[in-house]
């Protein structure tokens, strides 16, 4: 397995495990800003490595009167104050061809949303930026279907791959998780992340809004953890009840220490055990 480095974070099988966290969308500068301060503290507190995310448009929202965010320009500036002033790498999704030239300028990973993950055009205009690039698996894919999708970036040349994880479609309104996934997308041969956060969603049904099981997060994340990931993607906020996006599944961000502290020793546990217990078949 390759490993994938952003700024001085090195994501790979024998390296820490890595904590991509923030709000859902950037609600403003100063609640952005709060929030990667606190996670920042939290991180130096626990001796979590952690990436920056919070998206400066939800492009995907399920009703048209959905707060969306800033948009990228306005949503770009606050990433970058973020990144000055707490020395943090940052992520945010990219939906269209042009975004990217401007994403590129201040992202450190160029993430593509789980609806876009089969767009060719998008994919080879992120590829190109050889820039480190985070692909969430749409819900509606096997996890061995990705293969397609690495090749269409490392065709480029880009092997500075991330594959994220988030569930797959269970009827018309649950998703459940196999952590069979994380495994077989390893052998594309780049580290995987598991979204606990939108893995909990349940997708509306007659409601204009997404709903989810914020509660079951924590359970998910260190199945996850123990099945040998090498990041975990959270997405917390300081009032989830009143987060303007997602807020059935957005994390509780004074919760956000002691569930790092839980996933940072779970990791340790888990790979101890397979450099010890290593079962082949």
């Amino acid at each position: 397995m390759k490993d994938v480095v952003v700024q001085n974070i090195t994501i790979g099988k024998k390296e820490p495990l890595v904590f991509f966290s923030g709000p859902c969308v950037i609600e403003s500068l100063d609640h952005t800003l709060t929030c990667a301060q606190v996670l920042k503290k939290i991180a130096e507190k626990t001796n979590s490595r952690l990436i920056f995310k919070a998206s400066y448009d939800k492009a995907n929202r399920t009703s048209f009167d959905s707060y969306r965010g800033p948009g990228i320009e306005e949503g770009l500036k606050i990433l970058e104050r973020v990144k000055k002033e707490f020395d943090l790498p940052v992520v945010s999704d990219v939906h269209t061809v042009e975004e990217v030239k401007a994403a590129k300028e201040v992202l450190d990973v160029l993430q593509i949303p789980a609806f876009l993950c089969r767009q060719t055009d998008l994919i080879v205009e992120a590829a190109k930026t050889q820039m480190p690039i985070q692909i969430k698996k749409g819900q509606f894919m096997s996890p061995w279907a990705m293969k397609n999708i690495v090749n269409k970036i490392t065709h480029f040349g880009n092997e500075k791959l991330l594959l994220c994880d988030r569930g797959v479609s269970f009827g018309y309104n649950t998703l459940v998780s196999d952590m069979c996934a994380i495994p077989i997308m390893q052998e594309c041969g780049f580290p995987v992340v598991f979204d606990a956060t939108h893995s909990v969603q349940m997708p509306p049904t007659s409601a204009k809004t997404t709903g989810g099981n914020r509660q079951f997060i924590p359970t998910l994340a260190k199945a996850a953890v123990a099945a040998g990931c090498q990041a975990v993607f959270i997405e917390c906020h300081p009032d989830p009840q009143n987060a303007l996006s997602d807020s059935g599944t957005v994390f509780p961000l004074d919760q956000m220490e002691k569930l790092m502290h839980v996933l940072n020793e779970y990791s340790i546990l888990s790979r101890k055990m397979d450099e010890e217990y290593l079962i082949s078949l």
